[in-house]
Formats: C-alpha cells, sequence, structure tokens
C-alpha cells in the first residue's frame, strides 16, 4: 500500500526476531527486521515507521535511539530492566511473552493514535489561515477540527449535527476550503427557508415556461455549484416528496430541471445539517431513512457553548475583532464580566454571543463592560454596583437642581436655578416660603436651602415608612443621591 507505515523490529537474536516475524505477517502488517548493527539502514526514513518493537536487554544504543527520537513509538518485548525506560513517554507498552495476538494489536492502535496526536503533526497538518473561523481550544473543537482534516480530502457525503447557532455552516465551509474542490463554488441553501412548491426549482432549476411565472430559463444550486461543495442547511426541514428526488441524484448524480428532459450530471459534493434528531424523526416517518444513510456517510457533532465554556474568552475576542473591523467601535470587558458570562447556559450559542456583543457595542462603545452593564440575565455573579463620590460642592449644586427642577423658568432669561429662587417671597412670620420676595434683612441661602432639604427628605421619608426607594421616586432623584444626602444629614428613622 503507498506510504503505509511500516514496523521495525530490531533483535539481535534470530529465533526471537523470527517469532516477530511469525506473528506480524498473520497479524497482516508491513514490517522490516534488522540487526542493532544495521538499525541505521532502517532509521534513516523516520516518516514512514508506526513504530519499533525493541526485543530483549536495552544497549545503551538502544536507550539513546528511544531518547533521541521522540516522535516515534517503541513497543518492549521480553524486555528484562524496564526501569531503564520508566521517564520515557514515547514507549507505548510491553508484549507479554509468549506474544498475544490481543495485545500486539492494543499496541500497534496505541501507536497510530500516538502518531495521531503528535504536537507538531497536528499544528503542521493545515495552514494558519484555515480554521480561522473555527475559534476554541477545547477538547470538542479539536475533535471537529480533526473530523475535518479527516474527511475533507475525500468525496464522501457529511453531515453537520448540533444545535442552532453552534456554526454548522463555518464547519462546512472548512471542509470545502480543505477539500480538493476549494476552487469550486460552496453553494449553500437553507432547506427550511425556501417553500416547499419552491424547493426544487430552487435545486433543480426550470425550462422557460415550465409553470406558470417561468418567463426564462433557471439554474438550480446543483448546476451552480458544479466541481464544488452543495450545502443543505436545515435538511430535516425538507419535505418528503423533495427528499425522494434528493436520494435519486445522489444514488444516479444526475437531475433534470423542472419541465425538462435532459439529464444534467451532478458533479457535486453534498453537506448537510441539521439541528433536529433525524433518528428520531425515521421513527415517526418525518424523514427518510435511506436518504439519512445516504447522507450520513460522515457525521460531525458541532459542540453546544456551555460545553466548551473554557473557549469563551478567545470566541470573546474574536468576535470583538470581526466588529471592530465592520464597525469601527468595541468594547472591553472585565474579567468578572467575563467570568460571569461563563456560568450562562447560552440557549442561543454562539450566535448569541455575537448578539450580546452588538448590543454592549452599541450601548458603551469604546468603553469597559462589567458585570452591572450587562443585561440582568447574563449577571450571574454578585458585584456591588459602583457608585461615584464627588465633591461636596458639586453633590450640593446637584441638590439644589434637583429640589428646584420641577420650577418653570424662562428659558431665555439667564439665571439659573438658585437665581431663580432668590426672586421668592418669604413668609417671616411663619417661617415659610412663599415664592414672592427677598427679605429685606436678606437670608443665609446656604443654610436655608440644607433646613429646607431636611424638612422636605423627612416628609418624604416619613410619607414612606422610611422607605428609601419609594421617598427617592417621591422627591424625583435617585436612591443613592438620596442615601449619599442622608448620611450627610445624618438622618436616621430613630433620631427624626
Amino acid at each position: 500500500m503507498q506510504n503505509q507505515k511500516h514496523i521495525l523490529v530490531i533483535d539481535n537474536d534470530v529465533q526471537r526476531r523470527h517469532q516477530i516475524e511469525t506473528v506480524l505477517s498473520f497479524v497482516g502488517e508491513n514490517f522490516n527486521t534488522c540487526s542493532e548493527d544495521d538499525v541505521i539502514n532502517y532509521f534513516q526514513n523516520k516518516n514512514d515507521l508506526l513504530t519499533v518493537i525493541l526485543p530483549g536487554q536495552l544497549s545503551e544504543a538502544m536507550l539513546k535511539l528511544i531518547k533521541q527520537n521522540p516522535a516515534c513509538p517503541f513497543i518492549l518485548h521480553d524486555t528484562v530492566d524496564l526501569e531503564q525506560v520508566s521517564n520515557f513517554g514515547n514507549v507505548v507498552g510491553e508484549l507479554s511473552v509468549p506474544l498475544n495476538y490481543a495485545q500486539l494489536t492494543e499496541f500497534i492502535h496505541h501507536s497510530h493514535q500516538y502518531h495521531n496526536n503528535l504536537p507538531q503533526q497536528r499544528k503542521n497538518s493545515v495552514s494558519n489561515s484555515l480554521f480561522k473561523s473555527l475559534v476554541g481550544i477545547s477538547d470538542k473543537m479539536s475533535q471537529v477540527r480533526f473530523l475535518i482534516e479527516q474527511v475533507a480530502g475525500t468525496q464522501a457525503s457529511v453531515l453537520i449535527l448540533g444545535e442552532s447557532g453552534t456554526g454548522k455552516e463555518v464547519v462546512a465551509r472548512n471542509i470545502h476550503d480543505l477539500s480538493d474542490r476549494v476552487k469550486g463554488p460552496f453553494v449553500p441553501l437553507n432547506c427550511g427557508a425556501i417553500p416547499a412548491e419552491l424547493l426544487e426549482s430552487e435545486l433543480f432549476g426550470h425550462e422557460k415556461g415550465s409553470f406558470t411565472g417561468a418567463i426564462s430559463t433557471r439554474k438550480g444550486r446543483f448546476e451552480l455549484a458544479e466541481g464544488g461543495t452543495l450545502f443543505l442547511d436545515e435538511i430535516g426541514d425538507m419535505p418528503q416528496p423533495m427528499q425522494v428526488k434528493l436520494l435519486r441524484v445522489l444514488q444516479e448524480r444526475t437531475f433534470e430541471r423542472i419541465g425538462g428532459v435532459k439529464s444534467i450530471k451532478a458533479n457535486v459534493r453534498i453537506i448537510a445539517a441539521t439541528h433536529q434528531n433525524l433518528e428520531e424523526m425515521i421513527k415517526t416517518n418525518e424523514f427518510r431513512e435511506d436518504l439519512y444513510y445516504r447522507l450520513n456517510v460522515f457525521p460531525i457533532e458541532t459542540p453546544a457553548l456551555r460545553e466548551r465554556k473554557d473557549d469563551l474568552p478567545l470566541l470573546l475576542k474574536e468576535l470583538l475583532s470581526r466588529f471592530e473591523s465592520v464597525q469601527g467601535q468595541s468594547v472591553r470587558f472585565t474579567e468578572k464580566a467575563i467570568e460571569s458570562l461563563m456560568e450562562h447556559s447560552w440557549p442561543g450559542n454562539v450566535r448569541e454571543l455575537s448578539n450580546l456583543i452588538e448590543r454592549m457595542i452599541i450601548m458603551y462603545a469604546e468603553q469597559v463592560v462589567d458585570v452591572a452593564e450587562l443585561p440582568k440575565k447574563y449577571q450571574h455573579i454578585d458585584v456591588e454596583n459602583y457608585q461615584p463620590e464627588y465633591p461636596e460642592e458639586l453633590l450640593e449644586r446637584d441638590a439644589i437642581n434637583e429640589l428646584f427642577s420641577g420650577f418653570d423658568y424662562d428659558d431665555d432669561d439667564e439665571t439659573d436655578d438658585v437665581d431663580s429662587l432668590v426672586s421668592n417671597e418669604f413668609n417671616e412670620t411663619q417661617g415659610s416660603i412663599n415664592y414672592g420676595h427677598l427679605p429685606s434683612e436678606g437670608l443665609n441661602l446656604k443654610e436655608y436651602l440644607a433646613e429646607l432639604e431636611i424638612s422636605l427628605i423627612k416628609q418624604a421619608l416619613t410619607k414612606h415608612a422610611w422607605v428609601v426607594a419609594r421617598a427617592a421616586e417621591t422627591l424625583g432623584m435617585r436612591r443613592t443621591t438620596l442615601v449619599e444626602k442622608m448620611r450627610k444629614y445624618d438622618l436616621q428613622k430613630d433620631n427624626a
């Protein structure tokens, strides 16, 4: 077989080496055997080696061979001193004596897995420019990338399963981009978004005059995807009659336009996707079993965001970068905000996360977003909202404006709220304000305002049984502002 890896057996004991050869021949594995003196000749092309079997007592040269070749897995057999190799991670197992068929096949499997998971293998197998839209370092996303790599170079039909918003079309596009059809078109079609009576025309096209409204010949998606990939999203929503016609195309690789008689060859790779459970739909006769097995040659399941929450910070970074490049604006999230988002269940998956980021950019562009700024359903951490402590002069001015914000005044008058108060009249006898003229002897405005403010605050608090929120509402101010004033004037229920 071309490019098939082989096993190398290194043993100076001819009889024992012959026993291993007999077992490997029976198993059907490609192999070579040699003595320790000839190992250099057989070890030159390490990329062709699946594993190396080292029987007997390990010499210094063999220990050095294991240590200097960490990318190659080794299997030991009839080894006396295992302590010598206890720290070598590339030793995948020790064969028992006599040789055991089941154990040997298990260790060969371990060797294949060792190669599949080599760090440099995974890192360099695909260009860094690819998979850029598949963000995440979790095990589940690594598995998705691995499956894409395995199937992309084939012509097999792929069925992508997963909840809405998990990026099934992104997976399909990556399969296309990694395949030999990359120079051909990628044509998506949402089967659930097209009315049933129009879906056949959408897929196969129609001839002029084939039905009312067919004023010209029109190509369908199969023709548009010629030489490339046709992505059928939400395949579970396809009506039964169309399922039969799609099955025929998959079997015969030909189709006809509506109203046409000429058979058209379909050189198209089919990738389908759905969020529904097709096996359950088969039981209820909503989906054809034969079509399911035609599509489900190579299934890939996209994980929900709640199953890979460790990827959320990377997704945030990627989505923020995309929004900034398109809109020219972004936001930043505090560590606490990210921690709170990681506690969310994300029923809408990555699409929901994208919508949240867009909302935050609209509301807090170029600002830092903390837990308190997140919508209520995303606040899973109790964090006290920051309340700034303004200088006293700012608070006093704010208090004056809040107390007298209800008075009408002429917008053309250049006087402010305090000046309008000075023009009011006081009743000297009762010590109350009549909002007329200033008393002739004058008054200490600051002290008077403070007393007036205290009086009004007490009245509001008494009226609402000292429920601060309601009193603040009556006074037309924020609850935090009222609390600050109560602290300033030492207003408590007990000493009121």
